[in-house]
This record gives structure tokens, C-alpha cells and sequence, in this order.
């Protein structure tokens, strides 16, 4: 009985490490209600959680950059938990510099909390940031873009404010007369804290889609963030639709079950009220 609980043990492990590298390439149609129609259809790469240095990661936003030069997606999201170990920082500028190249109007990126060293994670280094590959990085900032005659507002979170300030509000950031308002933010539970109808649209990550997941009723709950129950890539609250990423590296352990890495191309869509 012991060798065959063994085997099985050794079993589920392979397949964990394996399912760790077997990167879904993933279309989603987001509804956004109030949407301009000259914004119809306009696309955003989003990846998350890539852990640079540590498990699969680097790797594999090697390959989400493959996917994006055929997709040139409009818009790239990038949302946190970027490096692990400060010595792949270059190996992540350096991907990310490719990354950004398929964009067709701009590419950022929020930072998260194993990039600011907090957490139990005893691989989460913390380090500088200070090359993003070309990355603009909107921690605790913003930005605006001109698409097709709208005003595109994209603002960041502050992975560091978000912990040390209960009563941060990061859509603050937002410019509340855009047209598309994006919040990123590394952290889901984001949402109920955001104003009725300040955001259109927040990209998180964080949960790796529980990233080792176990049958629970109703679905899966994931052992990486069991707190936050079931994990759910799509959330709306008071008028603001919420994205999150599965991400495509590891923490703890490289492996993956019930959780595959996910690299996501969403595509907008006008919901009328």
C-alpha cells in the first residue's frame, strides 16, 4: 500500500509540474457598460504574477510574447508579482522589452507585493524596478491616451499604499471625464472598496487561480489563497467589471493543479444600461 500511495504521490506531482508549463492562450469578450462605440472591440493582453526567477515564469512570458507579436493586441497589462529573485531582473527586462514591441498603443504595469518583498514567500526578494523593459509603470500614477477620438484613462494601484492605507482609494488615480476608465491593480479585493462607476474596468491578479485547487462545492477552491474562496476571473460591483489573471508563474512551489498558467486576451464590448 505505501509503494502505491507513493506512486500516486509521484504521479500528482509530475502532474502538477507539468501542468505548470502548459500555458493557455485565452480570448475573453468583456462587457463594459457605457462603452464608446469607437472603442468597440479594442483589445488588452493582460498577464499577471510572472515571478521572475523563480518556478516557470520568465519562461513563459517568453512564450505569451510569441502569442502577443501575432495578436498585436491594442493595449498590454502587465499587474504585478513580476520578479521573485532580484537576479532575473535583467532576464525580465529583457522579455518584457519584446513584450511591449507588440503593442500597438502603450504597455503597463503595477507592481505587487513579492516586487515590495512583503509576504510569507521566502522567494519574494523584493528589488528596484527601475527597468521595466519599457513597461510604463503606473504604481500609484496614471496615464492617458487619444483612441479613436476617446479619452482613455489607465491608472495604477500602489502595491505599498494599498497596505499601508486602509482607506486608499487607487481609482482616485482615474480621470473621472475618460471615456474608458482602467484601473490596475495587483490585488482583486480592490473591487468593493472602488466608488459606483469610477472604473469601467480593473486587471488584478495575485490568486494565480488558487494555483493548487481542490473540488469544493459550487467549484474549486484554491490552496494558494484559500481565504479568498473560489476563484473567479470575472467579477462585477457598482457598474465596474473586474479581470483576474491566473497568472503564469508559481509561489511556494512550482507547480500548478487545477490552475493552469493563463496568459488572456480581452476584447471590449459595449453593454447598454
Amino acid at each position: 500500500m505505501q509503494k502505491v500511495l507513493a506512486a500516486a504521490a509521484a504521479a500528482g506531482l509530475a502532474a502538477s509540474g507539468s501542468e505548470a508549463l502548459a500555458l493557455r492562450r485565452r480570448v475573453r469578450e468583456l462587457p463594459i457598460g457605457g462603452l464608446p462605440r469607437e472603442l468597440e472591440g479594442l483589445t488588452i493582453l493582460h498577464v499577471s504574477d510572472v515571478h521572475a526567477g523563480y518556478g516557470p515564469g520568465l519562461g513563459l512570458l517568453r512564450r505569451c510574447v510569441e502569442w502577443s507579436r501575432e495578436l498585436e493586441p491594442d493595449l498590454i497589462a502587465v499587474t504585478g508579482d513580476l520578479v521573485a529573485r532580484r537576479s532575473a531582473a535583467a532576464g525580465f527586462a529583457q522579455a518584457a522589452a519584446e513584450l511591449v514591441a507588440t503593442a500597438r498603443h502603450g504597455a503597463y504595469a503595477v507592481l505587487g507585493n513579492h516586487d515590495r518583498a512583503r509576504g510569507r514567500d521566502p522567494f519574494a526578494q523584493g528589488w528596484s524596478a527601475d527597468d521595466l523593459g519599457g513597461l510604463e509603470l503606473l504604481d500609484g500614477g496614471a496615464a492617458e491616451l487619444a483612441l479613436n477620438g476617446c479619452r482613455v484613462s489607465l491608472a495604477g494601484a500602489s502595491a505599498d499604499r494599498f497596505f499601508r492605507e486602509p482607506e486608499y482609494d487607487p481609482a482616485a488615480h482615474l480621470d473621472v471625464g475618460a471615456d474608458l476608465r482602467i484601473l490596475l491593480c495587483h490585488f482583486p479585493d480592490v473591487l468593493p472598496r472602488l466608488n459606483a462607476g469610477w472604473a469601467h474596468l480593473v486587471l488584478a491578479g495575485h490568486l494565480h487561480g488558487g494555483q493548487l485547487c481542490l473540488p469544493w462545492p459550487g467549484g474549486r477552491i484554491g490552496l494558494a489563497h484559500p481565504r479568498s474562496g473560489p476563484p473567479a476571473a470575472i467579477e462585477a460591483c457598482n457598474g465596474t467589471v473586474m479581470h483576474v489573471s491566473p497568472g503564469i508563474g508559481t509561489t511556494f512551489v512550482p507547480l500548478r493543479f487545477f490552475a493552469r498558467p493563463e496568459v488572456t486576451l480581452l476584447r471590449l464590448y459595449s453593454q447598454q444600461p
